[in-house]
């Protein structure tokens, strides 16, 4: 009787998916290649492994637990193959986010540090995966913020070996909301003090007239700020404020140019008073007071460039007629008052 012998083919690796996972192994890897249908062992570096046989082109093995990186190598009555790389990778933690709140409407991008982040597959803000991760190295990780409602949140880091969570890490910040702005005009100089009122204003960071930043600003609690105002150009601003929840809705604020006399018929009167004089010039819309000597007299605004203005009596002589609105007030127009002549 003849015995033939038979020569089985050395097997060979051709890839290994997924060629990482965390030191306690546990990770499912699909190792191709071909003759590996008579596979008598599998090992990652001297550690055999669980494995089951799917076709002569492909296998399956359970990763043992293990550290650095090691060889995955398969052994058929052919011979053993040559061998490719697997990595063990430490679990990540996490230990620091930067920065650590931002808008509900998401798009910020923030630092993640910690360690054995090499790898990381994905970052959850709250169980939401990030608009996008980057790995800058084993310490340091970026991502792209998704949204997400207002209040904190837990960050999580998935790397290979394993998932580590900074809870309530992550602080969502509602958009400022602006109400309104007292009082809503102001002169070109600025300089005067206005009061903005809405919601989610604590953590202002910013407040601006347009595009000029306010002088200075005191954010008085969550629905309050106290503002004052820059100089600016002759009408309406919008008047704006910026935290890291976002930049608000826009309110608006005008600035005005100071009232200005051209003419004041008649210039004089009587000193028992009792009529009227018409003032003609500009700014006059929002006149808020006229002063006949010093004194504040009734008057009535009938356009930007007339009022009407009551003459109290007085002592016979000049006197000043200046006209106040919130831009300011007039230079001074005469008006003199003249004794009745005694009979």
């Amino acid at each position: 009787m003849s015995y033939t012998y038979v020569s089985a083919p050395v097997p060979v690796l051709t890839s290994v998916s997924p060629n990482s996972g965390p030191a306690a192994g546990g990770t499912t890897v699909t190792l191709t290649g071909t003759g590996l249908a008579a596979t008598t062992a599998v090992r990652f570096g001297a550690t055999p492994a669980t494995f089951t046989v799917v076709s002569d082109t492909h296998l399956t093995a359970v990763a043992p637990p293990g550290t650095g990186t090691v060889q995955i190598t398969v052994t058929t009555p052919g011979g053993t193959s040559n061998g490719l790389s697997y990595t063990y990778s430490g679990a990540p933690t996490l230990s620091t986010i930067s920065p650590n709140q931002g808008s509900t409407s998401g798009g910020n991008t923030v630092t993640l540090t910690g360690t054995d982040l090499t790898g990381a597959t994905s970052v959850t803000f709250g169980g939401t995966p990030a608009t996008s991760v980057t790995v800058l190295s084993a310490t340091q990780i970026t991502a792209v913020v998704p949204a997400a409602t207002a209040g904190p949140v837990d960050v999580t880091v998935t790397t290979p070996g394993g998932v580590s969570t900074l809870p309530k890490s992550y602080f969502y910040v509602s958009p400022p909301v602006l109400a309104g702005v007292t009082p809503p005009a102001g002169p070109l100089s600025g300089g005067n003090t206005v009061t903005l009122t809405g919601t989610n204003l604590i953590e202002a960071t910013a407040v601006r007239f347009g595009v000029t930043p306010a002088t200075s600003f005191t954010v008085v609690s969550d629905t309050r700020i106290t503002a004052v105002v820059p100089a600016g150009a002759a009408g309406l601003s919008s008047v704006t404020v910026t935290t890291v929840g976002g930049t608000s809705n826009p309110v608006s604020y005008t600035y005005l140019a100071a009232p200005s006399i051209t003419t004041l018929v008649p210039n004089q009167g009587s000193t028992s008073g009792g009529g009227t004089a018409t003032l003609t010039g500009s700014n006059f819309a929002q006149t808020t007071s006229v002063l006949v000597g010093g004194v504040p007299t009734g008057f009535t605004v009938v356009s930007d460039t007339h009022l009407v203005a009551d003459i109290p009596a007085g002592a016979a002589g000049p006197v000043d007629v200046t006209v106040t609105s919130p831009g300011g007030t007039s230079a001074p127009a005469v008006y003199t008052r003249v004794a009745s002549p005694n009979i």
